[in-house]
């Protein structure tokens, strides 16, 4: 296929890329916002997320939420006071499309690629990078994350500081859900890919530095979507759903990703000191994202708890009205890791996604869990909610803000300082009026989370609708 020559491809007609998603091109800086309420005063560090935001008009196919542009949106709190900053993660495929003056690479699913006229031999023929999934901190290094390729760095005021590769130790890069253990200061990692090794998991130690290089996953024959996964003390924890790259139909046109729920869906627990990893098998089930996970006692045969938002079946890019009715719910998996058996129970069955507990409980016992959820009040699109759900797993009780015609994002809990884990604190998010397209800054108290609000911050520019982010206290801590 010529890459000049484009198939037919509308964007005007791609949900994702209108209303509350739609992406923005300017970068703004504002030194200080206004603020309804009060933001508490010991909030002292940066909220900061990640999502798909095209530079330009997208070509040949985009397929939400893997495709586009990472765009970084930061809330800088200090004394409280709110600073806006908003900055395009500067890929060498951005640099050359702002160039060009225009899209020289197509979606995922178009496989449309520059030549070395366009870009010169370095690019040509290459598929971009999409650093515009996550971002986190970790070993003094803030990393905007991929779906599965090389992170980007990032310097303290957003400029892009280049592609990581953690000192040619991970070449392959890692996916966009890596996951830090807040007792030794390690980031486990996962990476897939389409060719073998299809699955490797790797460690980076507290100071940044690999202390254990890719290591291929025993059992994984074909290349798979893997998203998210969770960690214990004992275990990396990923959950292999059927669904399967098909990079044949995807050069015909077709999708991409195949889902082939006959094969069911598989759990494998790696052992964080290296032996052989465990495998459990149910009936086929999607995950985009874990809530959390831990050891269920002291003694290597204890079973293993993962808490997760499950889905009866992959969804990518969809618009509301097409294909079979999607089910899901926050769910929780026992696992046997002697038996290789799992047991599934549904603890919400409302429509939830988007998962955060505080961080600092990471592969530790959990109470709380707050997730975007829809009101049922009005339809929205895949990936699109109107309140945050607050579930109390000890419980089973759970209490909801209802955020009316604003379109909620991810929300992220920022511990007030000094205070022990799983309790006093604040979830943070980004929120865009359906109405008017107004963007806010909000802030949740964690101990009355169903109040709403304590402080807003006007964003004087739209923010998309996009996927993750962290709180980053000034203390680095």
């Amino acid at each position: 296929m010529d890459a000049r020559t484009p198939p037919r491809f509308d964007p005007t007609r791609v949900p994702h890329l209108l209303g509350s998603f739609a992406p923005v091109t300017e970068e703004v800086d504002v030194a200080e916002l206004e603020v309804t309420g009060e933001i508490p005063a010991a909030l002292d560090g940066l909220y900061l997320r990640n999502g798909p935001n095209p530079r330009f008009t997208p070509i040949g196919s985009y397929l939400y939420p893997i495709d586009g542009d990472g765009m970084l949106h930061g809330v800088w709190l200090s004394e409280g006071r709110a600073h806006y900053r908003n900055r395009f993660v500067r890929t060498p495929a951005l640099e050359a499309e702002e160039r060009a003056g225009r899209a020289l690479w197509g979606g995922l699913e178009s496989m449309i690629v520059p030549d070395a006229q366009q870009v010169g031999p370095e690019l040509a023929g290459t598929f971009r990078d999409l650093p515009d999934i996550n971002v986190v901190r970790h070993g003094n290094r803030v990393l905007a994350l991929a779906e599965s390729a090389c992170p980007y760095r990032v310097g303290g005021g957003l400029e892009t500081l280049g592609r990581e590769d953690f000192g040619r130790a991970l070449p392959a890069g890692i996916t966009a859900h890596p996951k830090i253990d807040p007792v030794t200061g390690e980031m486990v990692v996962f990476c897939y890919a389409l060719e073998p090794p299809y699955l490797t998991w790797s460690v980076i130690g507290r100071d940044g530095g690999v202390t254990r290089g890719p290591t291929p996953v025993d059992g994984v024959d074909e290349p798979m979507m893997i998203h998210d996964m969770a960690l214990t003390g004992r275990y990396a924890v990923l959950v292999l759903a059927p669904a399967f790259f098909d990079l044949p139909a995807a050069m015909a046109g077709g999708s991409l990703l195949a889902w082939r729920p006959e094969r069911g869906t598989r759990l494998v627990l790696i052992p964080r000191d290296g032996g052989p990893p465990r495998w459990a098998h149910d009936e086929a089930f999607w995950l985009w994202h874990t809530v959390n996970a831990y050891d269920d006692g002291p003694g290597e045969d204890a079973p293993v708890v993962l808490d997760f938002v499950q889905w009866s079946r992959l969804t990518v890019g969809q618009g509301p009205g097409t294909g079979e009715p999607v089910t899901g719910g926050l769910a929780r998996a026992r696992i046997d890791p002697v038996a290789g058996s799992m047991t599934r129970t549904l603890l919400d069955e409302a429509r939830v996604e988007f998962p955060r507990i505080d961080d600092r409980l990471i592969g530790r016992r959990h109470r709380h869990v707050a997730l975007a959820t829809s009101t049922g009040r009005t339809e929205l699109l895949p990936g699109e909610y109107d309140a945050v759900r607050f579930h109390d797993v000890r419980t089973g009780a759970a209490q909801v803000w209802d955020a009316g015609d604003l379109s909620v994002g991810e929300p992220v809990f920022a511990p007030e300082p000094g205070t022990d884990s799983d309790g006093r604190g604040y979830w943070l998010t980004f929120a865009t009026d359906r109405t008017d397209g107004a963007s806010w800054f909000l802030v949740v108290p964690a101990e009355d989370p169903g109040s709403g609000p304590v402080a807003r911050a006007r964003i004087p520019v739209r923010v998309p609708l996009g996927l993750h982010g962290s709180w980053l206290p000034a203390d680095g801590n």
